[in-house]
């Protein structure tokens, strides 16, 4: 890919509601997009539970948006990140949004962008997050998985997929299992794992990343309810047994 074809990528960080010690997976998810060209984060960094943004800006280029307390119990930070949201939609010069925050007050923000045809990924905190927020996003990644998965690949050996299973219930199977149905099948049952994923993708803001796996087949490899096939194309293919 060209320096020309990279599309445009803006992340605005929530500084109040996440954790700078996300930046650098989020950073490496988000160039999936293209070139995250803009970088702000929006917060009073005057505060001392923000200081360690001051840290860090200068080392990822991001720019502090300093939003002072005027009144109690009103977050400014919301209505700035907000307002410069839609600013950049209107310009026309953004491809896509990353969106660092476990606050539904995005919500709306989120939905009016991906109306535009944008795409949003969302960066928070799993229990912390409403499910609306999560919803309303192409992705949402569980923050916390993400800075564990790059601790754990510092740390110690690749482990087996296998092993990698976290918070997998029977919701999310049943999600799979929904977009293997909808998908296309051959005589004996398997469906384009490619094909599966997008289906998935489209119904909600499932990301493999979230259960602690890097790709689609390792987390179909890791469920007893599914078969995964690589045939002679060296394409990918997905059954379910039961």
């Amino acid at each position: 890919m060209s320096d020309s074809d990279l599309k445009n990528i803006a992340l605005l960080i929530d500084a109040d509601n996440t954790t700078p010690k996300g930046i650098d997976p989020v950073l490496t998810v988000m160039a999936e997009l293209g070139q995250v060209n803009i970088k702000r984060a929006y917060g009073n960094f005057a505060k001392n539970n923000l200081s360690k943004w001051g840290e860090i800006t200068h080392k990822y280029g991001i720019q502090p948006q300093q939003q002072f307390d005027l009144t109690a119990g009103k977050n400014a930070t919301d209505m700035a990140m907000t307002i410069d949201a839609i600013d950049l939609l209107y310009q026309g010069k953004v491809d896509g949004f990353g969106i660092m925050s476990s606050d539904s007050d995005f919500t709306p923000l989120v939905t009016r962008l991906r109306q535009d045809g944008l795409v949003v990924y969302g960066f928070g905190s799993t229990k912390k997050t409403p499910a609306a927020f999560k919803s309303a996003c192409t992705r949402f990644i569980d923050i916390d998985a993400l800075i564990k998965g790059a601790s754990d690949e510092v740390e110690a050996p690749k482990a087996p997929a296998a092993a990698a299973k976290t918070g997998i219930d029977e919701e999310l199977v049943e999600l799979l299992g929904t977009a293997w149905k909808a998908a296309k099948r051959d005589d004996q049952g398997f469906a384009s794992l490619s094909e599966v994923g997008n289906i998935a993708g489209n119904r909600s803001s499932f990301d493999v990343r979230n259960y602690g796996f890097k790709r689609l087949s390792d987390l179909f490899e890791s469920l007893d309810q599914f078969q995964v096939e690589r045939r002679d194309n060296n394409l990918l293919y997905v059954k379910r047994l039961r």
